[in-house]
């Protein structure tokens, strides 16, 4: 079958990677000029198998208000909210408070990155991508001993799946992360023993080179300006190359991955896609010196920040922010960033010559995913992923191919089906 794919961040590139080792022939469409351009840029750096989780919970909405309160707190809501951020957080409201939905899309969503771990395993066995890939762990630092006890929560939800963890005493996190000797609260941490790391760019544009060398067509500088269809099916795509006239491209199947250009596409279609650009930051540096710098990934929950190793380069992620596409990146923002790097690892960087960015999640108000076909015959959905996209790529990109080549998926879709916003 021809397969058009609607976007080429991570999700889209993996998908069309995942379809084309299926035999299928794939054009990929993206309006940026390469693979990788927006969320994919220069998000954390982490993959975090363990630790995915969804965004609608009521523990969070708790901590919310304070956050938004403190001066340096890591959620941050432009004043005056648009009405698309106030829609956006009654519906996380509706979905934290829903009885017994938390406990299922968490469940849902560790599974799905459990099998993301195997999926990208097999990628990296087949393909030698250079993106500064790593399987080194993760850890969740306790600077209060009241996260300490919070992590022995979790790490019951983590032994009933048959998730690698461990439980470190502060003496065992700075043997485990020797370069890591600033004087930021340390009272232990939770390791998640097989969570990785990586380039996601890097890695977009590596996989999207060997889909290319495979046949895989890329259409960059690419706008797609609808879906053309009628009540049943999906018969071909309104494109318009940059600097040319509008061309209509036809195929047998289409799968939407454009992140957060997604709910424009399907707006006319009658299905509603209420993700939200949940705006992040992050700092990359050159290392100064690699033996005060991470090893692997740490989330100093002090700052909320997290510190990645890749390569000899380390990149520290923060901010959860609603300000719509909003891509000012205030000073205050890097500072708090910098300020949680100096914490923990003082002198691995100098991340006042770092580079700055911010990009937009694709952020769903329940938090899975979305993933599955779509409300006409021959239209599938790969999108919405939040935080997780460079996480759960891997899998969700298998899942879905199943599901188009006619087969059942190795898990269970129902947390991700991509009508449930209408239900």
């Amino acid at each position: 079958m021809h397969i058009v794919v609607i976007g080429a961040g991570v999700v889209g590139v993996t998908t069309a990677w995942a379809l084309h080792r299926r035999g299928h022939q794939v054009t990929v469409i993206e309006r940026h000029p390469g693979a990788g351009l927006e969320t994919s840029k220069a998000n954390a750096g982490q993959r975090s198998y363990g630790v995915v989780y969804p965004w609608a919970s009521a523990a969070m909405v708790k901590k919310a208000l304070p956050w938004l309160l403190q001066r340096d707190g890591p959620l941050k809501l432009k004043l005056p909210p648009s009405l698309e951020a106030l829609r956006f957080m009654i519906a996380t409201l509706r979905f934290a408070y829903a009885p017994g939905v938390f406990g299922l899309n968490k469940r849902a969503m560790l599974r799905l990155g459990i099998y993301s771990r195997t999926c990208f395993d097999d990628i990296e066995r087949e393909l030698a991508l250079d993106f500064d890939g790593d399987h080194g762990g993760l850890l969740h630092l306790a600077s209060t001993p009241a996260a300490m006890a919070e992590y022995r929560e979790t790490a019951k939800v983590l032994r009933e799946l048959g998730i690698a963890y461990q439980l470190l005493t502060p003496a065992q996190v700075r043997e485990s992360e020797p370069g890591m000797t600033g004087p930021g609260p340390l009272y232990g941490a939770l390791k998640y023993d097989t969570d990785g790391t990586g380039d996601c760019h890097l890695f977009s544009q590596g996989l999207a080179a060997a889909c290319e060398a495979g046949g895989v067509t890329f259409r960059y500088n690419t706008a797609v300006e609808r879906l053309v269809c009628d009540h049943h099916r999906v018969h071909g795509v309104d494109i318009r190359p940059d600097g040319a006239g509008q061309e209509r491209l036809e195929a047998d199947v289409f799968v939407l991955s454009a992140g957060c250009d997604s709910p424009a596409l399907t707006r006319n279609l009658g299905l509603r896609l209420p993700i939200y650009p949940v705006k992040g930051y992050s700092l990359t540096a050159t290392l100064t010196d690699a033996s005060r710098a991470p090893t692997s990934t740490i989330h100093d929950d002090h700052f909320k920040v997290v510190s990645t190793r890749l390569g000899d380069r380390m990149r520290a992620t923060g901010f959860v922010e609603l300000a719509g596409f909003d891509r000012q990146i205030p000073e205050r923002r890097l500072e708090v960033i910098r300020r949680s790097v100096e914490s923990r690892f003082p002198g691995a960087a100098d991340m006042g010559a770092a580079t700055a960015w911010t990009g937009f999640r694709p952020m769903t108000p329940d938090g899975p995913p979305i993933i599955g076909p779509g409300p006409l015959d021959n239209l599938y959905l790969n999108t919405g992923h939040g935080t997780f996209g460079w996480t759960l790529c891997a899998a969700s990109a298998d899942l879905i191919a199943e599901v188009i080549d006619g087969r059942e998926p190795v898990l269970s879709l129902d947390a991700f089906r991509p009508g449930r916003f209408s239900e």
